[in-house]
């Protein structure tokens, strides 16, 4: 409608580790809100024991 700048097109293997990179950010950013909502629990069985 506007015709301007269009972006150039991505390769089949930009997007696939484009793709790959999402998906370890999102498992990392997972992995940390578990151990960050498990570190009290695991704190005090800690502090228990010793």
């Amino acid at each position: 409608m506007f015709g301007g700048f269009q972006p150039p097109q991505i390769s089949p293997e930009e997007l696939q580790a484009a793709e790959a990179e999402a998906t370890f950010t999102v498992q990392r950013a997972v992995a940390a809100a578990a151990a960050l909502y498990l570190s009290p629990f695991v704190i005090d069985a800690f502090w228990k024991i010793f």
